[in-house]
């Protein structure tokens, strides 16, 4: 068993529902196990400046519910210097921290994997981003959330769809990854979905449009906001309305409302089994490694493997909306 005795936490990268309880199940484990816990403030940036605190049971309480991150996040790029990474290490070394557990992802773990291969200190890290994009674990803590938070607007949204007879363009997060577009697109009925998965997506679409039923009352286009030939949700309204004027097509940008929110139970538990698991994994020698979950195992994946994937979306889903959607 390492000995483990002050645990450096802190969240990186864009803010994800589920952030803080995983931050609460980190700093109670470790407590649990006789360890300290010291808050970073700010991800990298508050590494480098020193913005510590200490945590204890009250810090974490009543926090598991809450959306955001009470640690705060924010991008450095003065970390991705070598000279940046040495003054957080002086950092932590000033205030006696011996271990790091960073949420985050894909930029959080190649950052704290750079870190790793200069200095010698453990380092676990926990997928928390909405856009379920990492190797490593079946889901990532937000991404339950963020679906979720994107069916309820969309339903909203058909509402007045089907009360004007409209076409609506519905833009969702997803620069990468189509996740949370193909997803979202079958739970709310989608005519189509658009992702940087598929090159053929506006084809679809258009042929959909031409040949489909002519007497919906009302069509939903789920689109990731891939940066992408086809574009945006803007883009693909423009060419719908150019192809297709007698429609009454509007466009509609989700944006930062899928970060926020309270987390479903999904996320909140998952977030408890991984922040657990981290300490735990601390403790008996691991490091360099991404706590997941994998067929409702805790799973550990190095940094190296657990990054940022762009596989094929299971073209399962993309029958399940052509067929649904007659």
């Amino acid at each position: 068993m390492a000995q483990i005795k002050n645990i450096g936490l802190f969240t990186s990268g864009g803010d994800a529902p589920g952030m803080n309880a995983t931050i609460r199940a980190v700093v109670r484990t470790a407590l649990f196990y006789d360890i300290n816990v010291t808050g970073i403030r700010r991800g990298f940036e508050g590494m480098i400046s020193g913005d510590f605190f200490p945590m204890n049971r009250k810090t974490v309480s009543n926090i598991i519910q809450r959306g955001g991150t009470i640690l705060k996040t924010a991008r450095s790029e003065q970390f991705r210097t070598k000279e940046g990474r040495k003054a957080a290490y002086d950092q932590l070394k000033k205030f006696d921290i011996d271990a790091l557990i960073a949420i985050g992802g894909d930029g959080t773990f190649r950052g704290v994997k750079a870190f790793g291969e200069e200095y010698d200190m453990p380092i676990i890290g926990l997928p928390g981003t909405i856009d379920n994009d990492l190797i490593g674990t079946d889901f990532t803590i937000g991404y339950d959330t963020a679906i979720n938070t994107v069916m309820n607007a969309v339903d909203k949204i058909r509402d007045t769809a089907e009360s004007h007879d409209r076409l609506f363009i519905v833009e969702v997060m997803g620069r990468d990854s189509g996740m949370i577009a193909v997803r979202t697109g079958i739970a709310s009925g989608a005519e189509n979905i658009i992702i940087p998965e598929s090159k053929t997506g506006l084809t679809n679409l258009f042929e959909r449009l031409e040949n489909g039923r002519k007497d919906k009352t009302s069509r939903i286009v789920i689109v990731a906001e891939a940066e992408s030939e086809e574009g945006g949700a803007f883009e693909v309204g423009r060419r719908v309305k150019e192809r297709f004027p007698h429609y009454d097509t509007r466009v509609s940008i989700l944006g930062h409302i899928q970060r926020g929110g309270k987390p479903t139970c999904m996320d909140r538990v998952l977030a408890s089994r991984v922040g657990a698991a981290a300490v735990e994994a601390l403790m008996k020698g691991c490091r360099d490694e991404m706590v997941g979950v994998i067929h409702n195992e805790i799973a550990f994946t190095p940094f190296e493997h657990a990054v940022k994937h762009n596989i094929e979306i299971d073209p399962n889903f993309l029958k399940i909306v052509e067929m649904l959607s007659l």
